[in-house]
């Protein structure tokens, strides 16, 4: 048989050989790269995560709380996120994000290999790694499966990831994915989230510029933060809105009216801050119900009892009435200097100016110069001015008491677009005030200040401080009296008494050094006098009054010695308030409460709470007690009062040393206390009594609480036929038994 090549020339054949060896080794060689490729495909996919779980996927999403209409009064978070759906992003906003972050997104299918091979041909020159080709779709697996590490190992399996995504999911379920998922600087996750964050308004209603400026953001969330660096911000903005031109998507006359548009922000209010410390509250009880994780991650919607208005009232009349009490008694603030710490006047920042000031708010700003009758400050963007007449308070020279550098006071009078501001000059001492307003049907907690400033100090005065509270203790000594079957026209004798107790004679006396003789129970609670008091007390045993004060409420350890009765024992505010909300309530008391109810992720209801509902006194008895509170609104120590165009009844309180001062009152719908004093348990000074320091806040306070609403009325007290008696106890009596 003849060689197939015989015919062909030597030359000819030994070429044609040559050939089908280069072809054998070509193929021997292709074969082997294709198996190396398998097998690092191998190897770089058997750890590879599973896009079926996107099918499930919940992202982290923020819980929130809301008050008694539905508005947002805070969010606990790790990832300040809010879900959106694929339309509520606009047109606008996915125009933006696809022409600068991936102009083929709707035509690739997960990876777009004219970019890769463009960034490789470029990291290869400059001997960097492979980056800078990611699509949306590999971004999205990057943030939801793969470390943000750079290398040829993570490249490898976001883009199989990629691959694996776009066969199961369509290009709007990618891209809505892709646009929850995002990281867009200061804790801000999505689009819809920062929206609201930087413009205070939802993603459908963004402007061109406003989205060309969140579309640029993902590339560097830090870099090109429009609040630390404006500058990179509007130049990103720009290029995003000439990549949008490029792509004809939108005309020429829109891109130069977007990108010579000013870069304006509205950053939203910190919502936390409204209400830091009845939110504070919340954080704890369901993080110890539900716990840390689902609360921070899980989207809870919680329903509260809190009114945002009554809280913007309180949080007003609270710092009003503490920077009235700082002015009374001069100034005696030694303020700290920024650089006496070293720091500069250009680089420092305030927490305070975290978020927008509001006229009149409270805020710390920075003396940046100070001279003979002006000085200036800065707090956040804005400027102010104080003058000599702006000061006469102090009763001081402007250039003695602000030097430049100063950390200063000031309440906020108004604020121009300019950046302009007009401040008054104002002092914290350290004093703390507290308030808490009940509504009385429902127990539900209104309204909470527990204290000055919560970035501050996180402890709750209105919570969890135990405070002597004075003469405010009386009702329950009267309430235990006409319990038992006395009359508030029953009389007593009001003069001096020495009262036997294991330590010696206790002598007490009234607060004006007088007594008055022979009075009624009436008027001996509307004074406030002590010598009545204790002789009640006395005579039905304190012991049986302490059992009383638990009825309604107070849970605090108090030690069975007479002196209780004037108001020794330690309460805190919410139990007091809650207590006083037993006389208007006819006897019954509330259990004072946060939550309505509270759905998860779903919408599936988790808890729903319903008022706690207790008899503690019979409805005469609350019903007399609250006609006698109304005297001490009419005609006694909180006379202050009775100007208020609607009925409210209450008592003062006043400890030893001025150290503590108290209002607890209530309207026939409202019950609300304040407490005012240092936390160090110092003296408040001289005269500064309950209704002096906390009757004006509790005033402001019920005055915008019930502004526009039917106040109601008191239910009378029963009229029963009844001998007037002397409830006279001897002159001396035991302080730690019972006597009757």
């Amino acid at each position: 048989m003849k060689s197939l090549y015989e015919h062909l020339p030597p030359v000819e054949i030994a070429g044609r050989k040559l050939v089908g060896r280069v072809l054998f080794g070509l193929l021997v060689l292709i074969s082997a790269l294709v198996g190396a490729t398998a097998g690092l495909l191998l190897v770089y996919t058997t750890d590879l995560p599973q896009v079926d779980a996107l099918e499930a996927y919940r992202p982290s999403s923020i819980t929130e709380l809301y008050d008694d209409q539905g508005r947002v009064i805070g969010s606990f978070a790790l990832q300040r996120r809010v879900v959106a759906s694929y339309d509520d992003f606009p047109p606008v906003l996915r125009d933006a994000l696809v022409s600068i972050e991936d102009k083929d997104f709707y035509r690739h299918s997960g990876i777009n290999f004219w970019r890769i091979i463009g960034a490789a041909y470029r990291d290869i020159e400059s001997g960097g790694k492979v980056q800078g080709a990611s699509t949306l779709t590999m971004q999205l697996a990057r943030n939801l499966f793969l470390s943000p590490d750079r290398s040829f190992h993570r490249k490898v399996q976001e883009t199989m990831l990629a691959i694996q995504i776009e066969r199961r999911f369509t290009k709007p379920q990618i891209f809505t994915l892709y646009a929850n998922q995002i990281f867009l600087g200061h804790g801000v996750y999505g689009f819809e989230a920062a929206s609201e964050f930087y413009f205070s308004k939802p993603a459908k209603k963004l402007t061109l510029d406003e989205a060309a400026l969140l579309a640029g953001l993902p590339k560097g969330p830090g870099v090109y933060t429009p609040i630390y660096h404006p500058d990179r911000a509007q130049k990103r903005r720009n290029l995003v809105i000439n990549a949008m031109l490029e792509d004809g998507k939108i005309t020429a006359a829109q891109a130069a009216d977007a990108r010579s548009a000013p870069l304006v922000l509205r950053l939203a209010h910190d919502t936390n801050s409204l209400a830091p410390y009845f939110v504070e509250e919340i954080r704890r009880y369901l993080e110890g119900k539900y716990g840390s994780d689902q609360v921070h991650e899980g989207g809870l919607k919680v329903y509260t009892t809190l009114d945002v208005d009554l809280q913007k009232a309180a949080n007003q009349a609270v710092l009003d009435g503490l920077a009235a009490y700082e002015r009374r008694h001069g100034w005696k603030a030694h303020l700290e200097n920024v650089l006496a710490q070293g720091l500069t006047i250009e680089k420092y920042s305030d927490p305070d100016w975290d978020d927008e000031p509001e006229v009149g708010g409270y805020i710390h700003a920075l003396v940046t110069s100070a001279g003979t009758g002006i000085a200036t400050l800065k707090f956040g963007h804005y400027t102010a001015a104080l003058a000599q007449s702006d000061v006469a308070w102090t009763q001081q020279k402007l250039q003695a008491i602000l030097k430049t550098g100063d950390i200063c006071y000031v309440k906020v009078l108004a604020l121009a677009p300019n950046g302009a501001a007009k401040v008054s000059l104002e002092q914290d001492s350290g004093s703390q005030g507290a308030l808490l307003a009940i509504d009385n049907t429902t127990g539900g907690i209104k309204a909470m200040v527990g204290g000055r400033d919560f970035n501050e100090s996180k402890f709750n005065r209105a919570t969890q401080a135990l405070r002597q509270v004075g003469s405010s203790f009386k009702p329950y000594v009267y309430t235990t009296v006409i319990d038992q079957g006395a009359s508030p026209d029953d009389t007593i004798l009001d003069e001096p008494i020495s009262f036997d107790t294991p330590s010696g004679p206790y002598s007490p006396h009234n607060y004006d050094e007088k007594f008055e003789g022979i009075i009624t129970l009436r008027r001996a609670l509307a004074q406030s006098r002590n010598i009545p008091a204790l002789k009640l007390a006395s005579k039905v045993g304190i012991k049986t009054v302490i059992d009383y004060t638990g009825r309604f409420g107070v849970t605090a350890k108090l030690p069975p010695y007479l002196p209780v009765a004037l108001g020794s024992a330690e309460i805190t505010l919410i139990e007091q308030t809650s207590a006083y909300s037993v006389f208007p309530n006819d006897g019954v008391r509330v259990t004072p409460h946060y939550i309505t109810r509270v759905t998860d992720y779903d919408g599936r209801v988790l808890e729903e709470d319903f008022p706690e509902v207790k008899d503690v006194i019979s409805t005469r008895t609350a019903r007399i007690l609250t006609a006698m509170l109304r005297e001490v609104v009419l005609h006694g120590t909180g006379v202050a009062a009775a100007k208020l165009p609607f009925p409210v009844a209450g008592k003062t309180g006043t400890t030893n040393d001025f150290t503590d001062a108290w209002f607890v009152g209530f309207s026939p719908g409202m019950t609300c206390g304040v407490w005012v004093g240092y936390d160090e348990r110092k003296s408040l000074g001289a005269k500064e009594t309950g209704a002096h320091a906390a009757l004006p806040i509790w005033m402001n306070f019920m005055t915008t609480a019930m502004a526009g609403k039917d106040p109601g009325d008191f239910q009378p007290p029963p009229s029963m036929p009844h001998v007037a008696q002397k409830l006279d106890t001897p002159d001396t009596a035991p302080a730690t038994e019972e006597s009757h």
